[in-house]
């Protein structure tokens, strides 16, 4: 039988209804790995192996009484530490931006559990901090890439990509409000996806940006994704930001043909191996789609409408409008920005017509294409800025898809310096989701990126 620790969903799936392995044996296997090699990757915050292994053998019963709850079925699974389990602890490293926890599991859990999934693990995350440069805080577990543990594993998702990454869990739950599932999937070499802003209920987990938070799964395949979406996405009284429509997991599909876009700029100031890859993947994809190259970004500050929309959002703390006076206190600054009500009023004017901009330039394609990163992972102890400063990036859409909802998938897409992951990145129109797995999966059917193991494990 092959190792379980590397296997995806739908794999293990099958060696669970054929009885070669039971939920049992495959939650203690993670409970194992979880707790001999996470440390390592300072990735596990808290276990949680007397209910896990408990579900577990339920799910074993159920399968044995016929009783099949779908593709999830007894996959073990872990969270992001800021989304709430009942019975234990909020999330550790939010340092001032934490927020008391809810009582109870947070929406995304309940369902999960309902799925026939087993929550074994908390995960570590780093404190929220910018999406380039600043990088981890020094002297404080942020996470390290099963690659090489000399290095960040990204932030802030930072545990739940390194315990994809490792084999430690099939999949996890992570979170995104600019960069958080986009650099510790890329760091890390897994499958991470950036549902469109309401595709699952936010309910139970601690809010940074009221409006641009968004929960999302870590990987090992498209596919895989597409399935965990598809099991926590939809309607949630509890959450009214949460949209009403279900998503059903794609399936490959053939004979169609896709079309691409690139924006102009996007492989300026990028590693020569994250354009080198960047270009491969493009050659790879033109088998199933047409590439326009050469699209602008609207003309709007994408990035610094995101920016202060972010820094006053968390100052505010429960997602409501703060008065000047609190986002100016020192002990609700954020990287030293004070906000005034004035200018986030005014963003909130121009974002509606920013994000009709954005939505006819991806109205064009099926998605837009670009390195997920440009560079690989720096060291844990230093920042982009200091490491990779000639390698900036060029043009990016991420603040502009972060602060109008929009989607995208993040895909392991090769090998650079110090033989450390790349990544590839494709956005789409909001609720497009769908479409970039399909994407997703036809990549990764011609690919064997997703299925490359760190060293020693």
């Amino acid at each position: 039988m092959p190792d379980p620790a590397f296997l995806t969903v739908p794999q293990l799936g099958r060696l669970l209804r054929l009885r070669r392995l039971s939920a049992a044996e495959l939650v203690a296997g993670c409970l194992d790995r979880l707790e001999r090699l996470g440390p390592a990757y300072e990735a596990v915050v808290a276990m949680l192996q007397s209910a896990a292994l408990a579900e577990a053998r339920d799910r074993d019963e159920e399968l044995a009484r016929g009783k099949d709850r779908g593709p999830l079925h007894g996959i073990p699974y872990g969270v992001k530490d800021l989304v709430a389990v009942a019975g234990t602890a909020p999330a550790r490293h939010l340092g001032r931006y934490r927020r008391p926890a809810p009582p109870g599991d947070a929406t995304v859990v309940h369902r999960l559990r309902r799925a026939g999934s087993v929550l074994c693990a908390k995960l570590a995350m780093a404190d929220p901090g910018p999406p380039s440069a600043d990088g981890p805080s020094r002297g404080r577990i942020t996470g390290r890439t099963p690659w090489d543990p000399s290095r960040w594993s990204g932030g802030s998702s930072s545990g739940s990509a390194a315990a994809v990454a490792a084999g430690l869990l099939p999949f996890t739950l992570g979170s995104e409000t600019w960069g958080s599932i986009q650099y510790p999937a890329t760091f890390c070499g897994v499958t991470g996806l950036r549902p469109s802003f309401g595709r699952v209920s936010r309910h139970g987990a601690m809010m940074l940006s009221a409006t641009m938070d968004k929960l999302g799964p870590l990987a090992r395949t498209a596919e895989d994704c597409g399935l965990v979406l598809a099991a926590t996405a939809g309607a949630d009284p509890a959450d009214p930001t949460a949209l009403a429509r279900q998503f059903a997991a794609p399936r490959r599909q053939g004979g169609r043909r896709y079309r691409l876009g690139i924006l102009r700029g996007t492989l300026d100031g990028t590693q020569p191996e994250v354009a080198r890859n960047f270009t491969a993947s493009v050659g790879s994809l033109a088998e199933v789609a047409d590439i326009v190259d050469d699209l602008e970004l609207p003309d709007y500050p994408y990035d610094e409408m995101a920016e202060l929309v972010l820094d006053a959002e968390a100052a505010a703390g429960d997602g409501r409008l703060a008065p000047v006076s609190a986002w100016a206190a020192p002990e609700n600054r954020r990287l030293g920005a004070r906000v005034d009500t004035r200018e986030y009023l005014r963003v909130l004017r121009l974002r509606r017509p920013a994000a009709a901009a954005l939505d006819r330039l991806l109205a064009q394609v099926d998605a837009l294409l670009a390195p997920s990163l440009p560079t690989v992972a720096w060291p844990a102890e230093a920042s982009a800025g200091e490491v990779f400063p000639q390698y900036p990036g060029g043009t990016s859409i991420a603040g502009a898809a972060n602060l109008c909802g929009a989607p995208a998938l993040f895909l392991p897409n090769g090998f650079g310096e110090g033989g450390l992951p790349t990544g590839l990145q494709l956005t789409g129109r909001a609720n497009s989701e769908a479409v970039l797995l399909e994407l997703g999966m036809q990549f990764q059917s011609r690919t064997d990126f997703h299925r490359r193991r760190p060293p020693g494990l």
